[in-house]
């Protein structure tokens, strides 16, 4: 038990050691002469008024250098110039609008600082959170503020960076980039995970450091320079960061924490013995509900007055506040004033002492007087004086009640008899009227029935007449229905004759023409059909024949093309295979001759004739075969002789 309380005691010590020397100032090593350096810092969303921010500012501006301080809060961000200016005794320290989490406040800055500072030479981009909740641009407030706000500032002031060369970028990271993680598909958005917003963070600073790395890449050679820096351990701002209603990160042994109560506060004020304007003393007890506000500003303030002080602390300061003004507003009114409207009292304490209070950041929700009450009876003297006046008022309203009520009872009897009498004569008028009505409908009876008797007798005879014209109308009615059936037993029978008779005739002249259609159209039918076998057969013939000449016609191209290739010698085979066949022809008719009898007479020239013939023998040839057999040797030698 002794080494754990040991133990405890030194990590009490040591934390206590290490919150001394992370809140101590660093000592300035080296100031540089940065006159004629213009420097831009970010700060936190609060602006570079704390912590880190402002520290920086401050070191620049001890060495003269023209610090811009971009801050999203005008009133902190220019109050930390203001502090700087005082501290530095530099004036060219100013504040200029910036907030990291809407890019269109980005372009903003960027825009109003190109045109009216000609040079930058430092960029510090040093602002960052760690919270959840996503901007309006659609990106974790953790990832924008960090490093997207950033690198669009760095882009949209890199051009003015290069023109002021020698110049450099530093951005503040973190050794949490060590534990971050980039997820290309999920770029801008709060990571999943049971830490969400410590992971954001770290995927914030690691993007940090590569952006570093790829600006200084990209700028070698432009006397532009980028660093990526962890500061290492830091308390962070001295301005408080207050929150209402949800979280906040608070480191160990670093950060310090105290809570303030927003709870409905009730308060008891008692005033005793205080004199009015009429010098009564008066014991007043009031009960007001109060509760701290949570507007940021008045909670700030709320904040600065209470923050350490428990409740009754609170109830403490509230109480003599209202207490005084409750004194002052007594001094001022009647004993009657104060008794007889409670609620108009109590609502002049609520707006005397609503702006004393409001001032310390708290809100009156209700004053109502409970009590009020005196010593000297002086309450109670008024409450007798009220009470006889109150009696005899009673009095005097019973006995005017009482004389009232007996003329009214005089006033009612008079009233009954009247009624009674004007009732009395209506009732003789009415039996009268009665009587004479009662004759008259009596009268008027008998006279009614006289008039029934004699109308009965004659409508009796008008019914015996339309009785008797009904039976002449039922006869003639009677008759003409024998007359229409007759006529449709006519019309039956011709029906009959047309369904018997000439519709079977015109039946089979139908069906005996519809036979010869028929027939007519199997004719034609079958007239077309040989029509088209004729076609058809003419078609295939055709196309045998065709085919038959272009075989021919092929097979004579290529016996030319043989005869044109081997020249004499084919000529001669094909003339030799010919010979037989066209002996055969001209002997044909020939076989069918027993004997050749040639005669010849002195002038006969039957010779002449035989070598006439052999000459045509070659042009014959030549004519079917396309060889020219006078140009064959023994051709030749043959005609030659007979020549």
């Amino acid at each position: 038990m002794g080494w754990a309380l040991l133990g405890a005691g030194l990590l009490l010590a040591l934390g206590a050691l290490l919150r001394h020397r992370l809140r101590a100032p660093a000592p300035y090593r080296s100031r540089p002469d940065l006159r004629g350096r213009t420097a831009v810092v970010t700060g936190e969303r609060h602006g570079g008024s704390g912590g880190i921010g402002e520290a920086t500012a401050r070191g620049l501006a001890r060495c003269g250098a023209r610090v811009v301080l971009a801050a999203r809060c005008a009133r902190r961000g220019e109050a930390a110039a203001r502090r700087i200016r005082t501290e530095t005794g530099n004036p060219e320290v100013l504040f200029m609008p910036l907030d990291l989490a809407s890019l269109r406040s980005v372009r903003a800055f960027a825009s109003a600082f190109l045109r009216q500072e000609p040079h930058l030479h430092l960029l510090v981009n040093n602002a960052g959170v760690s919270a959840g909740g996503t901007t309006e641009d659609g990106f974790s407030l953790t990832f924008q503020v960090n490093h997207l706000g950033h690198f669009l500032l760095t882009q949209l002031l890199l051009e003015r960076l290069q023109s002021s060369a020698p110049s450099r970028v530093v951005i503040v990271a973190s050794a949490a980039h060590r534990a971050g993680r980039l997820r290309p598909a999920a770029l801008g958005r709060t990571p999943p995970g049971p830490l969400p917003t410590f992971q954001g963070y770290c995927d914030s600073k690691l993007a940090n450091v590569l952006h570093a790395r790829e600006l200084a890449t990209r700028l070698q050679g432009t006397q532009v320079t980028s660093y990526a820096v962890h500061p290492g351990g830091c308390c962070g701002s001295d301005v408080k960061q207050y929150v209402y209603g949800g979280w906040a990160w608070a480191w160990w042994c670093i950060t310090d924490t105290q809570r303030l109560s927003l709870e409905v506060m009730t308060i008891l004020c008692r005033c005793e013995n205080i004199e009015t304007s009429e010098g009564v003393p008066l014991y007043v007890t009031g009960v007001a509900q109060v509760k701290i506000m949570t507007e940021k500003e008045l909670l700030a303030v709320a904040c600065e007055q209470f923050l350490g002080k428990n409740v009754q602390d609170v109830k403490n300061v509230v109480l003599q506040t209202l207490e005084g003004h409750l004194r002052s507003i007594l001094g001022t009114l009647t004993v009657e004033q104060i008794y007889q409207d409670r609620d108009q009292f109590a609502k002049l304490v609520r707006e005397v002492a609503a702006p004393d209070v409001g001032r310390m950041g708290i809100e009156i929700l209700s004053f109502t007087i409970k009590d009020v009450y005196d010593k000297v009876d002086y309450l109670s003297s008024l409450g007798k004086t009220q009470t006889a006046a109150v009696r005899r008022d009673a009095d005097i309203g019973v006995a005017e009640a009482e004389r009232d009520a007996g003329i009214r009872e005089a006033e009612c009897k008079k009233e009954m008899l009247d009624v009674k009498f004007m009732a009395d004569t209506k009732i003789a008028d009415s039996r009268r009227a009665f009587e004479l009505q009662k004759a008259a409908f009596t009268e008027e009876v008998n006279i009614k029935t006289a008039e029934a008797q004699l109308a009965y007798e004659l409508q009796s005879a008008r019914e015996q007449q339309k009785i008797r014209q009904e039976e002449i109308e039922i006869e003639v009615v009677q008759r003409k229905k024998q007359i229409d059936v007759e006529e449709k037993e006519i019309i039956r029978k011709e029906k009959e004759l047309i369904a018997t008779v000439k519709r079977p005739a015109e039946a089979e002249a139908y069906r005996i023409q519809q036979i010869a259609e028929g027939e007519k159209v199997r004719q034609v039918l079958m007239a077309q059909a040989e029509a088209e076998k004729i076609r058809k057969m003419g078609e295939a013939e055709a196309f045998v024949i065709e085919a038959i000449g272009m075989a021919e016609a092929e097979r004579m191209k290529l016996k030319a093309e043989a005869l044109q290739r081997y020249g004499e010698a084919a000529q001669l085979a094909l003339v030799l295979d010919a010979l037989p066949e066209i002996a055969a022809k001209v002997a044909a008719p020939l076989s069918k001759v027993d004997e050749i009898v040639v005669l010849s007479g002195e002038s006969s020239n039957v010779t002449s004739e035989v070598n006439r013939l052999l000459a045509e023998i070659p042009a014959s040839v030549r004519a079917i075969t396309g060889v020219d057999l006078t140009k064959i040797p023994l051709i030749q030698k043959a005609t030659g002789a007979q020549a």
